[in-house]
């Protein structure tokens, strides 16, 4: 099968700021062409940020890829300079330029921008569960063991009780960037 008929992940570059607004125009022109059979998914990578302000926590939305939008498609023709012709696209990323189709995300990360935003289609199997211990293998907390005390499987992390300061404090860990720690 060539590369045409198989949907992947591209990244489109746009004007910095104007990542939400290129995705409603482009879904829009996805709909108003009829071709949903070539462009899926739409995203702005973003990641809720925790923001204390004047004493109050606001949650906002950071943006992880300023000035780039991800568009799941099949590079057909069309969908290609339907893309290239959206308002606030400059281009795609990894194009040779001079016509030449630009090259996709590697789905391992694509899974990683996808899970940090909570948006996994691959569920992480693991062999741990709440009360475990388990050890932490990336991070500022890499080396670290503690023991699940909670786990969310939409976002795909586990609460870890950690010590900290001699206190045992949970941290959020990522399923993939722990281990159970064999008794």
């Amino acid at each position: 099968m060539d590369d045409e008929h198989e949907k992947r992940w591209y990244v489109v570059n746009t004007y910095a700021g104007h990542e939400n607004r290129v995705k409603e125009n482009l879904e829009k022109r996805v709909e108003s062409m009829g071709i949903q059979d070539s462009l899926f998914r739409i995203v702005v990578a973003e990641e809720p940020e925790i923001e204390i302000k004047n004493g109050k926590t606001i949650e906002k939305m950071k943006n992880m890829f300023p000035g780039y939008v991800f568009v799941e498609m099949k590079m057909t023709d069309e969908a290609w300079y339907v893309v290239r012709n959206t308002p606030g696209v400059t281009g795609f990323i990894g194009s040779s330029g001079g016509g030449a189709k630009p090259f996709p995300v590697s789905p391992v990360e694509m899974e990683s921008i996808l899970r940090r935003m909570g948006q996994s289609d691959k569920k992480v199997t693991v062999d741990f569960e709440v009360g475990d211990m388990v050890k932490i293998l990336t991070g500022p907390f890499s080396g670290m063991e503690g023991k699940v005390s909670a786990m969310n499987d939409q976002t795909q992390t586990a609460s870890v009780m950690t010590m900290l300061f001699g206190r045992e404090t949970p941290t959020d860990i990522a399923y993939n960037d722990l281990e159970k720690v064999k008794e």
